[in-house]
């Protein structure tokens, strides 16, 4: 019998106390501030590089461990100077990386991004070793997932792992936060869908939907953020989070019920991990309890909050950030 009831923590059941486990990227990213993104063909000039550690899997670990969560990390980086330099820089945040594998022979992950002069960003990702992320990863680090209170994961390791992943976790009864990024050009299975909470931004929730193969111009395209909640919940999701940028956040669940969160207006400098940011508050808020709705205003602010700096992880806001804008 799994720990968590179909439904419960919708209905004000509580998520088993636990650690938050993310399994995912772990990346190195290049950031290099332009004036506007560049067009195929155009060569634009920009500013200074800089380096950041970064990787959807390990900011949304930062991001939790930053907002008082006890995190593990699993993934992999390569047996090199970035994959040394992002080790160290989890354990600095103080994320757990027992299940975080040096891989022999690869390169770690390194992401090359844009950010021109709106905040607005363009990313490249080139995923070393973290293609190198198995099933078998999954089934060493069981004893871990079964005492996890949440489980987050993303898409930017193999599709197979993350399946897998999601099958253990149900056989566990370990809540699952899915955020589905990047989705691929042929889909994603079924199975991929099986989760507690799917967590897209409104273009990846379109990429979700089967659009492409009814020909885009024969059928209008999909801008009605309900319709596309509806859609993806009868998939299989539990609830859909859609995130809708400065708009803020719409909440719809089997039992019909829908919310919008209202945005948190901030300056911006750079959307660099704001998805992040809020999968990562997201987990934190539901495993003190915080019910979905308040769970998704706590991750809207900090994902707001995370757009007022520059570089993924030393964007990523403390408590105290995220509960000022709260006040706010």
């Amino acid at each position: 019998m799994s720990r968590l009831s179909s439904g419960s923590w919708v209905s004000g059941g509580k998520i088993p106390p636990g650690p938050i486990v993310v399994i995912g990227s772990i990346n190195l990213d290049l950031v290099c501030r332009v004036g506007r993104i560049p067009a195929p063909g155009e060569t634009v000039l920009g500013n200074d590089l800089s380096q950041f550690a970064g990787g959807k899997g390990a900011n949304q670990a930062v991001a939790a461990a930053r907002l008082g969560a006890t995190v593990h990390m699993i993934g992999r980086v390569g047996d090199d100077d970035f994959g040394s330099r992002l080790l160290n820089g989890l354990q600095q945040h103080k994320v757990n990386t027992d299940h975080v594998t040096v891989t022999e022979g690869a390169s770690s992950g390194c992401a090359l991004i844009l950010v021109d002069k709106k905040g607005e960003n363009s990313i490249v990702v080139a995923a070393g070793a973290n293609t190198r992320l198995r099933p078998a990863d999954i089934d060493a680090a069981e004893g871990l997932l079964a005492r996890a209170s949440i489980v987050l994961i993303q898409l930017e390791v193999p599709l197979p792992t993350v399946q897998h992943a999601i099958k253990i976790c149900r056989q566990l009864g370990v809540f699952v936060i899915l955020d589905p990024a990047p989705v691929p050009t042929k889909g994603v299975p079924k199975e991929i869908f099986q989760v507690n909470i799917l967590t897209p931004n409104q273009r990846e929730a379109e990429e979700l939907l089967p659009l492409r193969a009814m020909g885009r111009m024969r059928r209008k395209k999909r801008v009605d953020a309900k319709q596309i909640g509806s859609d993806l919940l009868s998939r299989g999701p539990q609830a859909v989070v859609l995130k809708l940028g400065g708009r803020g956040a719409m909440i719809q669940d089997q039992s019909g019920y829908i919310q919008t969160i209202k945005g948190v207006k901030v300056s911006v400098v750079d959307t660099t991990a704001a998805g992040d940011a809020f999968a990562g508050a997201l987990a934190v808020a539901l495993a003190e309890g915080k019910d979905l709705r308040d769970a998704a205003k706590f991750a809207n602010a900090a994902g707001a909050a995370c757009c007022r700096s520059f570089g993924a992880q030393p964007s990523l806001p403390s408590r105290e950030e995220v509960e000022k804008l709260l006040k706010r």
